[in-house]
Parts: structure tokens; sequence; C-alpha cells
């Protein structure tokens, strides 16, 4: 097993850099990927619609004059043919938009390895840091920097660019099966910290709020609380009060995505700084940000299970990162 490993990486190295000691993030100011084809299947609802408006509400970050423009430079295809945009998409067409390389957002270049073993690898992510490609990001992803390090590693779960702590890789096929197959069952317990605004009533809270999409004015939809989504379950303990906020230790039994954000706010407590959840667990009304936009503490601190092929108990444990209370 291998404790406390932490791997700054540059851009054009060649060979895995010797292990550092201390607390610095390395940045990649100029990461240019090699671009991505976003590849998606005209469904029978869209079947006539013309290309230009149906890529305009597919995706709306850009203006119907930007993706004409787009479709001008030959980015946009219908089956393998270079479109125009007038031409209507037909049901089950395979429509791509080859998107050119892009500089991506700086990002942290660090992680730090918590456990690992020949079919596990466990590290503590750093704030800014995406887990998968997504959102702008295809490079300066976790998973990148970790597979420069340990090319058969794959995540069994993700966190939110934002949220920090324990991320669990399976090296294995076997390892990956079996964690799976648990993940959302009692048993692999999940246990994060989290700030959140206002001050609690109650000590502790079991949180039901149903989990589904809803729309967003600027990427279509997010998951959020509603009604006629799927069932949740979260228990969240006070840690401790201020004034004017709550530190909460949350317990997630299911796997909705941004479940701890949607959950907190929909009891009243939205993560302090979040830029897109407020009280009711549904988007902000004014202007809500991204899912992917930063501003809030949200820590993966425990993580507990039985190793998946030897059966021993795994006790993983992220340190808290600044604002959690012992600095404020």
């Amino acid at each position: 097993m291998k404790v406390g490993r932490r791997w700054d990486e540059g851009l054009l190295e060649s060979a895995p850099p010797p292990p550092r000691r201390g607390c610095h993030s390395v940045h990649s100011n100029y990461m240019l990927n090699r671009g991505y084809a976003f590849t998606t299947i005209i469904s029978s609802r869209y079947h006539g619609q013309p290309l230009l408006s149906h890529l305009a509400s597919l995706y709306p970050h850009s203006t119907a004059e930007a993706w004409q423009q787009k479709l001008n430079d030959g980015e946009v295809t219908l089956n393998g043919v270079t479109a125009t945009g007038s031409e209507p998409v037909i049901f089950g067409q395979a429509l791509v938009w080859n998107r050119p390389p892009w500089i991506e957002p700086d990002a942290p270049q660090h992680f730090e390895v918590l456990f690992e073993d020949p079919h596990l690898l466990a590290v503590n992510k750093p704030s800014g840091l995406a887990t998968l490609p997504g959102g702008g990001f295809m490079e300066n992803t976790l998973l990148r920097l970790v597979q420069k390090q340990t090319p058969n590693a794959n995540p069994v779960h993700r966190l939110g660019r934002a949220t920090t702590g324990i991320v669990l890789f399976a090296k294995t096929p076997q390892a990956a099966a079996h964690l799976f197959a648990n993940w959302n069952t009692p048993k692999i317990q999940k246990i994060y910290r989290a700030l959140a605004q206002n001050v609690a009533q109650n000590d502790s809270y079991e949180i039901l709020t149903p989990i589904g999409l809803v729309p967003h004015p600027l990427i279509g939809s997010v998951w959020a609380a509603s009604p006629s989504g799927k069932a949740s379950k979260s228990l969240a303990t006070v840690i401790s009060r201020t004034a004017s906020t709550t530190i909460f230790e949350v317990s997630l039994h299911s796997g909705r995505p941004h479940q701890i954000r949607i959950h907190l706010a929909s009891i009243g407590h939205p993560l302090v700084g979040d830029p897109l959840y407020g009280e009711t667990g549904r988007p902000l009304e004014n202007l809500p940000g991204l899912p992917g936009d930063g501003g809030y503490l949200l820590h993966a601190q425990f993580l507990r299970f039985h190793h998946p092929i030897s059966g021993e108990q795994i006790n993983l444990e992220a340190a808290l990162p600044f604002g959690f209370g012992l600095d404020r």
C-alpha cells in the first residue's frame, strides 16, 4: 500500500515526474486539447426539424448565429455528410459536432494518493479539477492525470469539479464489477462535509427529496428537486453552527447527481456560495449558474467498504481543506 503520494504534472513531460512534497498546485495555463466529436442520434420527436434550429436547442450555450458559423466552417455532419443547417433532421441520423481543439480552462494538476494496491487506487481530488471529461474539460481532468501514472485505473464514481475529497478508482475488471454492484447500497459508506447557509434548527435530518431534471435557462435542463424525480435519501447531521451557517456531515444512501447540494438546499440550507441551487433545491430564479461552477465547500471525507477482492475492511479519510471550521 502506498500512502500520501502526490503528483504534480507538467504539460509536456514524456515520463512521470518523481514524487514531490508540499502543498502548491501546478497549473496548466495553455492546455490545447485534441478537440472532440460530440455525437447524438436524432430521436423521433425531432424528426423533420431544421438542423440549425435543432442545434440551437440541443446546445443552447451557442446562439443560432454561432451555430451557423460552425456549420459554415464544416464542423457539423449528418450521417457523415457535411451539413449546411437548412436540411431537416431525420429520425435515426447520427449528428456529429466536430469541435476543433480548444484551450481548456485552467485547472489544478495534482492529486494526493490515499490508498493503492493491485486492485484499487483512492485519491484526494482538489477543488477546480473535473473528475471526467465534460463541460469544456477534456485533458485537464483527474482521469487524465491518474491514467498518466496508472493507465488501467478507472473511477468508480465522480465528484463535481468544485467538490474535494475521495475519488475511488478500480484497477481491475473484477474490482470494478464488485464496486459498481454495491456502490449505492449500505455496503459502501460515503460521508461528506458541507458548509451550508442558515442555522439548522434540528441536529439531524433525513432528507428524501426526489431528484429529477428541471429546466435551466442556459443548458436546457439540470438535476434538481422535482416531485416527479427519482427517490433519493441523505442523512445530514449538524457538526457545528455559526450565527449564519451550519456545517453538516452528510451520509449518502443513494447516488443522484448533485444530491447533497440539492438535498441540503431543499431543507432550506443551500451550500454557502453555491451559484446554482436556491432554498427550494431548484435553480436560482435570477441567473442560475452552471453545475460545474464553484464557490461552495463540499468534501468527500470518509469512504468505508470491504475490499472487493480480499474482503479486508478499508477505511479511507481525506483531510478537510481550508474553510471547514478549524480555520474559521
